[in-house]
């Protein structure tokens, strides 16, 4: 009577350590990693003192990659904000760039110029260097397979410092777009979840 009350119960642990794994390994299948967002390049040609010109636009080339091995991406329109300085004070420009849908590992690159305004041009051109910020706003919605997922808001942005003397990014590299919000935890809890599925299968044997 004892070894079938184990042997039963060693069949259910086995029937839940089983379920668990399936739903992690589902819940990998199914996962989703949001678009890396870039500035590649960034360029004030007031501040060119070569040119010695009054425009006022903003030259900004924004890289979206999309990282996910088997998952394509629709995007919503794309609401940029440009601000003068490295903070969010008061905006100088924005632009609504068109929503599109990007294939699974590929990488989209957006060129384009924004008319700006209230940028104080010749103070900054008294200054080494110029700080700009971009913010980018958009709602993603996934394709997996043959169904798309509920939307997901994306909201980014960073600072751009730009030589004062000749209007371009300072830095070669590309800037990372990155959101204030904190990482979300929901990924580790099918992982607890699989360490005490295990832990009671050892437990039981």
């Amino acid at each position: 009577m004892v070894e079938a009350d184990g042997g039963c119960c060693r069949c259910c642990c086995s029937f839940i350590f089983t379920l668990g794994l399936t739903a992690l390994f589902m819940w990998l299948s199914l996962r989703t990693s949001k678009p890396t967002c870039s500035i590649q390049d960034f360029y004030a040609p007031s501040l060119n003192k070569t040119l010695n010109t009054t425009n006022s636009t903003l030259y900004f080339d924004l890289k979206l990659d999309n990282q996910n091995k088997d998952k394509g991406i629709y995007y919503d329109a794309i609401n940029l904000t440009f601000y003068y300085g490295s903070t969010i004070n008061s905006s100088v420009g924005n632009l609504t760039v068109a929503g599109f849908y990007q294939g699974h590992k590929k990488k989209a690159r957006r060129r384009m110029l924004v008319q700006t305004e209230k940028v104080p041009w010749a103070a900054a051109r008294d200054n080494g260097t110029v700080w700009f910020r971009m913010e980018m706003q958009t709602k993603v919605r996934y394709k997996i397979m043959f169904w798309k997922t509920k939307h997901e808001k994306i909201a980014v942005g960073a600072p751009v410092e730009v030589n004062a003397t000749n209007g371009k990014k300072i830095h070669k590299k590309g800037i990372k777009l990155k959101s204030g919000a904190p990482e979300r935890w929901g990924y580790r809890a099918p992982v607890a979840l699989l360490g005490i599925l295990s832990a009671l299968i050892l437990v039981v044997f």
